[in-house]
C-alpha cells in the first residue's frame, strides 16, 4: 500500500446519503476523485449487510478501493471481490434467549439472514423498517425459527424509548459479558457482539490493509458512530449530527449531509 494512501469510513444515513437517501452530486464527485487517486472508500453502517450493499451499489461503490462495514463493525465485506473479509458473532442460543425476553415483555425484535429480516410478529415498525431498509421480510412461528445461525446483530425496536431503555437495564444487562447495546437512532436497539463496534472494525481494517491509523479519517452524525469517530485520526462530525455528538469528533463540518458535508471532508482529509 502505497504510504500516503488514506482511507475514509463514512456512515451513510445523515451522513454521505441526504436526507433522500441519495449521494449529492458534490459528494459523488469527490468521492470519485478520491478513488481515482488510489485512496480507500469504505462504507461504514449498522444496517444489514444486503441494505448496506444495494446503497453501495446504487451510489457506486463496490469497485476496487471501496469496502462496507455492515452490522455496526459486525461483518466486513469485499464488494469487489464479493467476500465477507472478516465477522464477528455471539451464540445463537444467546440470541434466541434475549429475542424470547423480548417477546414476553411486548417488544418488536427481529433477527436477519443473508437476504432478509426475520421475526415472530408482522406490524408497523417491521414495515417501516422494511421500507427504509429495502429489505424483504420472513415471519416465523418462534425466536428459534428466527435465529437461524449465531447473529451478528438483533434489533430491537418501539416508539416508547423508556420500553427498550427498560429491557437494556434489566435483561440486556445480564448478557454483559456476551453482548453489548445502544441506541443508533430515537427508536432502535442494536444488540452486537461485546467485541464489536465501528471502532473496532476501522482499526482492523486498517491494519488489514497495512495503512497507518494516521491515515485514517471518520465521518458520522450518531451514538453507533462515535466509537469509529474516536477511532479515526479524524473524527469529522457531521453539523446535523444528534445532540452531543459533536464532543467525540475533531472537527464539525460546515455543510450538512444535502450539502457536500463528505465532500467537505474528503476535500480537506483525503485530497
Amino acid at each position: 500500500m502505497a504510504v500516503d494512501t488514506r482511507i475514509l469510513f463514512t456512515d451513510l444515513d445523515g451522513t454521505l446519503l441526504n436526507d433522500k437517501k441519495e449521494i449529492t452530486p458534490g459528494n459523488r464527485a469527490a468521492v470519485d476523485e478520491a478513488l481515482a487517486k488510489g485512496h480507500k472508500i469504505v462504507v461504514t453502517t449498522g444496517r444489514a449487510l444486503a441494505s448496506g450493499l444495494q446503497i453501495a451499489e446504487r451510489v457506486g461503490l463496490t469497485g476496487e478501493g471501496c469496502y462496507v462495514i455492515a452490522f455496526n463493525g459486525g461483518q466486513i465485506y469485499d464488494p469487489y471481490h464479493r467476500e465477507t473479509i472478516h465477522g464477528v458473532t455471539f451464540s445463537q442460543d444467546t440470541a434466541v434467549e434475549i429475542f424470547e425476553k423480548a417477546v414476553e415483555r411486548n417488544l418488536y425484535m427481529q433477527a436477519y439472514s443473508d437476504e432478509a429480516i426475520l421475526t415472530v410478529e408482522n406490524n408497523e415498525l417491521l414495515q417501516q423498517y422494511a421500507k427504509v431498509q429495502n429489505l424483504p421480510y420472513k415471519i416465523v412461528k418462534n425466536a428459534k425459527d428466527a435465529i437461524i445461525q449465531d447473529p451478528y446483530k438483533l434489533l430491537a425496536i418501539d416508539n416508547d424509548r423508556s420500553k427498550s431503555e427498560a429491557f437494556q437495564k434489566e435483561v440486556l444487562s445480564k448478557y454483559s459479558d456476551t453482548v453489548r447495546s445502544f441506541f443508533s437512532n430515537a427508536t432502535y436497539l442494536e444488540i452486537v457482539p461485546k467485541a464489536v463496534s465501528k471502532g473496532e472494525a476501522v482499526r482492523w481494517m486498517c491494519d488489514h490493509l497495512g495503512i497507518p491509523i494516521e491515515n485514517s479519517v471518520s465521518a458520522g452524525d450518531a451514538q453507533n458512530d462515535i466509537e469509529m469517530l474516536q477511532a479515526a485520526h479524524v473524527g469529522a462530525v457531521m453539523c446535523n449530527a444528534f445532540p452531543g455528538i459533536q464532543k467525540y469528533g475533531d472537527y464539525v463540518t460546515e455543510h450538512d449531509n444535502n450539502h457536500n458535508g463528505v465532500a467537505e471532508i474528503i476535500r480537506k482529509f483525503i485530497l
